[in-house]
């Protein structure tokens, strides 16, 4: 049997709203390359690269994308066990909402302007005629 929806929900729910604030270990990082076994290299805010674990309660629930941010939490440097450095606690889902939050880095620059809509979509339309020029 799959997990229930109510878990499926509450992982989903919880991984839209940002916290208040960031622990002294917790930092966000953007996702660079899935490594297997729900292990994840991700870019630090300082360019570093670290290797961290997604918890528990997202696998299989959440998804995760190439170039999508994370809240990691890092492994203090006395309690490191092999090459994990790291635990994703939280996926960012709704980017918009925690790119308002004052400890966003400005290290992450926004790829696309959601905002701005100068050039119309094509997707779903049919191509022009030839016709459509010749009155």
């Amino acid at each position: 049997m799959g997990r229930p929806k109510r878990n499926v929900y509450a992982a989903a729910e919880e991984s839209t709203t940002p916290p208040d604030a960031l622990t002294p270990l917790q930092s966000l990082a953007r996702v660079i390359k899935a490594e297997g076994n729900n292990l994840y290299s991700c870019a630090l805010p300082s360019q570093q690269v670290v290797l961290v674990e997604l918890a528990a309660r997202f696998r299989n629930t959440i998804w995760i994308k190439r170039g999508g941010y994370v809240l990691v939490d890092l492994t203090p440097p006395d309690e490191k066990r092999g090459k994990v450095e790291g635990e994703i606690c939280n996926v960012i889902r709704e980017e918009k909402e925690w790119r308002k939050q004052s400890y966003w880095p400005k290290e992450f620059p926004k790829t696309t302007d959601e905002d701005e809509d100068d050039e119309e979509s094509n997707v779903g339309k049919m191509p022009p005629s030839d016709s459509e020029g010749e009155d």
